[in-house]
Formats: structure tokens, sequence, C-alpha cells
């Protein structure tokens, strides 16, 4: 009689408000307590989630609108933690940074923006462009464009000849000398201006290249490229602006010497050893293990001519270690942040990444838990996205099938509300 009773008065208050919204859920995933729930309802208004209702409720009014999502699994929209929102791998991906103006480079991020939501991807954090990838937030947010929530770093720090040192592979007349303002740090004076201009550009996050990388015209995907002292300067500025610190990072010692400068991410994570997940753990470091952007650069180093000679060796060296060494940190106990490096590969297919967990031993559940709950946390969202709850904003997804069953279905997303819009249906 009370829950009777509180439905009555639930659906009295509804009547009073705007349009809602209604979805009928066959299943629904609650990230939270790591459970499946079997036939909910879950009512949105404007961009909030109001109320999570056993079996299926019908509207009040004729103008709300039902969902029908009976045959679905449904969960919060996903969160991908590393993702390159301006570009997309190519054989002309090298020759492109000489020939598209920023103009181009924008058409084609809103591109891979809507790819990106509708892969029920409803936020990312966006590690490194030219700076469009500002340009492109501020129109997601303003309705203009249709994509993600985005946090972006904007343009990724190096030190001079690192791994996102911008005139890498230039011809020397083209080189000049870039510092702070272009990303490239060669000290402390220069890592806090860097991070100053970052805040400047309009970033929300920064992002280091704290070793070599694999798909950069240089010869070693995995020295270290910032000394602790640099490191730590960066870091400590970074609080200053509320931002907090990814660093790529396929070597060990690179590794060790971001966690100990204060980052809060590694990304990609390689070769990294026992003593150095030790580490992550002691120093609340988590890792985001880009085992998708692994595998697609060791396949396509194969392939003659599509990436420059120079790239080829680590690409086939470094791209298959990747999910291994993710399955020895997750079992180590190691914090696992979902992220994927879209654009290395194609934008869309980001869902391979759960399969790629479950294979090396994360259970699905977790996989999920850590593409919402943890990285809502990780972005300080917690308290608004990453779950369907009460008064949480309505990003919501749904697939065919339970991914606790088959992870695969993770690939196919076959609704995406985001904000309360309902994009996909």
């Amino acid at each position: 009689m009370k829950t009777l009773l509180r439905i009555l008065v639930l659906l009295c208050a509804i009547s009073l408000t705007a349009q809602n919204t209604y979805l009928h859920c066959g299943k629904l995933i609650d990230t939270k307590s790591g459970k499946v729930l079997k036939e909910r309802t879950i009512v949105v208004s404007g961009n909030k989630i109001i109320s999570v209702e056993n079996g299926y409720i019908n509207p009040a009014n004729t103008e709300d609108i039902t969902v029908d999502l009976k045959s679905k699994t449904v969960m919060p929209g996903l969160i991908d933690m590393h993702v390159h929102i301006e570009g997309e791998t190519s054989p002309k991906s090298y020759l492109n940074k000489y020939t598209l103006n920023d103009a181009d480079i924008a058409f084609n991020s809103a591109k891979y923006a809507k790819i990106t939501l509708m892969s029920g991807f409803t936020t990312v954090r966006d590690l490194g462009g030219s700076g469009v990838n500002v340009a492109l937030r501020n129109a997601i947010n303003a309705g203009t464009v249709e994509g993600p929530r985005i946090f972006t770093a904007e343009k990724s720090l190096a030190t001079t000849g690192g791994h996102a040192d911008p005139t890498n592979g230039s011809k020397r007349s083209m080189m000049g000398n870039p510092g702070p303002k272009e990303g490239v740090v060669n000290g402390v004076e220069d890592a806090k201006k860097a991070v100053r201009q970052r805040y400047k550009n309009g970033a929300d996050l920064i992002k280091i290249t704290a070793t070599g990388g694999v798909l950069s015209v240089a010869k070693s995907g995995q020295n270290p490229q910032f000394t602790v002292e640099e490191i730590k300067a960066i870091c400590d500025t970074a609080k200053d602006y509320d931002f907090h610190v990814a660093a790529h990072a396929h070597g060990d010692e690179g590794m060790q010497r971001a966690i100990l400068g204060g980052v809060k991410t590694i990304e990609h994570g390689t070769l990294m050893s026992a003593e150095t997940m030790e580490l992550m753990k002691k120093h609340d470091v988590y890792l985001v293990p880009t085992i998708t952007a692994g595998k697609f650069v060791s396949d396509k180093a194969k392939v003659a001519g599509y990436y420059p000679e120079i790239i080829v060796p680590k690409a086939l060296d470094i791209g298959p270690k990747i999910q291994g060494m993710f399955g020895r940190a997750y079992k180590a106990g190691v914090g696992i942040a979902f992220g994927t490096d879209a654009a290395v590969f194609y934008h869309g297919d980001n869902g391979k990444e759960f399969g790629y967990m479950v294979e090396a031993g994360m259970p699905e559940m977790e996989a999920i838990q850590s593409a919402t709950i943890t990285n809502a946390m990780l972005l300080k969202m917690e308290d608004r996205i990453g779950q369907i709850k009460p008064d949480f904003i309505a990003d919501i997804i749904a697939v065919n099938d339970d991914p606790t069953a088959s992870i695969s279905t993770m690939e196919n997303v076959t609704f995406v509300m985001k904000d309360g819009v309902i994009y996909k249906e």
C-alpha cells in the first residue's frame, strides 16, 4: 500500500511538470552494486533522472513519452578516458598536419564526436590535439554540435623532440624552437608556464608524454622524457587550477617518474614492472590501458606504407604487449580506468576494449564499472554521472544483450540518451 501511495504521489508531481520520458527497461545495470536488475522504469524529466521504479510504470500524462527497452539491457552512458577527437588514423595522418586548416580539423572532429556519442560514450576525456578540441567542447555544450561531454587537455605537453613535440618529423627549416606556448617543456619554469598556458587556452586537465611514443616520428617509444622535477612542477601547478594530470607512458622508468611527480593516471603502461604496479597502488594512480590501440597499431604496422618506417618497429614491439600487461596489473590490484586511445584506431570502435579487458581476466561487470563509476570519480563527477539514480544526469544507453553474459554486445549500442535528449533509438 505504501509503495502504491508513493507511486501515486510521484505521478501527481510529475504531471505538474513538463514532458517526461519513461524508459521501460528489461534489464538495468546498477553500476554501484554491480547487479543486473530486471523490469525497471526510469523516469526522466529535463536532463535529470527523477525516479527508478520497480516494474513498468505508465505515464500519467498523454504528452509524456514511453520508450520500450523491454528487450534490452540498460546502463549509464559510458565514459572513455582517452580519446583524440580531432583526428583519426589513416596513411595520410602525418601529411594532414601540414595540409589541414583548423576549419578542416573542426569539421572532421564534429563527425568523430557524433560517431563517439552514437557508440554509447556520453562523456570522454580528450588527451591532446591542436586546440580545436576546446572549441568542439564548447560547441557541444552549447548544443551546436552533437557529441559527448568533453573534458579536454587541449595540447599535450612534451619535451623537445618528445612524443608530443608538434615539430617532430618536420624539415629543419620548419622545426623552429617551440616552447611552453606550444606545449614544449624544458625545465621547471617552462613546466609551470606550459600548465598556465593550457589554463589560458581553456583546458580542463593536463596531459604529459612521460616517455616516447609509438606513433611519433622519433626513434624511441619508451625512453623517459621528463625529469621528476619537471613533472612535479607540472602537477603542483596543475593543482592550483584544479587540474589532474594524465601521463602517456610506455617505458617503466618514465612511469615511475610520473607517479612520483604526482600524476593521477598512467596511459598505456605497456612495459610496467611489478615494482611500478605497487607504486601505483601506493600513490592511488590509475591505469588507462588502451588495449584496442595496441592491437590496431601492431596489425597496421604489417601493412606496407601505412606508417612511416621509423614507427613500424615500435608498433610491432609495443602494441602486442599492452593486453598482457593489463592482465597482470589488474590481478595485482592496480586501479583500472577505462580508456581506448580512439583515433589511433577508428572512432566508434571504442566498445571493443571491453572484450579485450574481459579476455585478459577482468570480469564483465568490473569492466563496465571501470567505464562508469570509476571514471566518473576520476572526473569528480561521481555525484552526477556513472549511475542510473535519482538526481543524476540522464546519460543512459542500451544494448541488445546482457553484457555480463555476452560482453561483445557493448560493441553495438542501440539506444543513446545524453542530458535527457534521445540521440539514438
